[in-house]
């Protein structure tokens, strides 16, 4: 069996150890976002670090916990905080809760980060809707023997954010008057912030949004078959493009400042998804 699925096996069976709820959704909650667990009724709360073998967050702003709980009735799995490459983590770590979630249970996986601004039009605070990604810059997780348990060898990414659902978050945002970018999401491994040269030639390439997250969680999903969407909070204009150094602080007070319009906008949407 090859090591990587023979581990995420050994993480499924520690929590159904601990519980057996099987959620319909599954949410992955970036940088300052983490707030939105207080709207679950919770069943079941397990760290990160009590998951054998599980990676576990080493940035402030990342809880590094599961929730398991029920949002008006909708079984949702909420994961307080992720991983990233540049902890030094294997990607197949970072992308390791990903195909747990699937192996849960779960159908589908809403993914939410904060992110630099590189389309000039985007402001601190405002929300991206994720259209699609640019992940050559960061370690494809699907490098190395092809884990058929979970996927084919080669996996289409025509349609990476699921078009239906991100439908439904428009038409949430629309019936609630939330304001929603849209375009799309580049990721780097980070955990430098980037050259405005860099971000100049990110602009080039079509990418509205930049951070060090969620694209190769994306093509992990949809390699075990997961329907993902995704929303970015854009924490700040990117290099170059604003006179203020950036800074995490800077990130985490920009995601407070949105968390209530992206608390409704995600609550509803997952309601509408179930």
């Amino acid at each position: 069996m090859d090591k990587r699925y023979e581990k995420l096996l050994k993480c499924r069976d520690y929590v159904r150890t601990r519980t057996d709820f099987v959620p319909e959704a599954a949410l992955v909650l970036g940088s300052g976002l983490g707030g939105f667990a207080a709207e679950l009724e919770v069943v079941c709360e397990i760290g990160y670090a009590e998951i054998p073998g599980f990676p576990v967050s080493t940035v402030a702003g990342h809880a590094g916990k599961f929730i398991f709980g029920r949002l008006d009735g909708v079984n949702v799995a909420c994961m307080q905080g992720r991983v990233h490459f540049y902890e030094g983590y294997d990607i197949s770590d970072v992308v390791l809760p990903a195909r747990l979630m699937k192996l849960l249970g779960a159908n589908v996986l809403f993914l939410t980060n904060a992110s630099g601004g590189v389309n000039r039009e985007f402001n601190a605070g405002d929300l991206m809707l994720i259209t699609d990604h640019i992940a050559v810059f960061a370690p494809n997780p699907l490098i190395g023997p092809n884990i058929d348990e979970l996927g084919v060898r080669f996996p289409d990414m025509s349609h990476i954010y699921d078009p239906e659902l991100c439908d439904i978050i428009r038409s949430v945002a629309r019936e609630n008057g939330i304001p929603l970018r849209e375009g799309v999401y580049c990721q780097l491994t980070g955990p430098s912030y980037e050259s405005p040269a860099e971000i100049r030639a990110l602009a080039a390439l079509g990418a509205d949004a930049v951070g060090m997250s969620t694209a190769v969680e994306a093509i992990a999903a949809n390699h075990c078959g997961l329907r993902v969407c995704g929303v970015s909070c854009v924490s700040n204009k990117a290099a170059g493009l604003s006179p203020t150094p950036l800074s995490h602080k800077e990130v985490q007070e920009a995601a407070d400042k949105a968390a209530p319009l992206f608390t409704r906008l995600v609550k509803e949407s997952i309601k509408k998804m179930a």
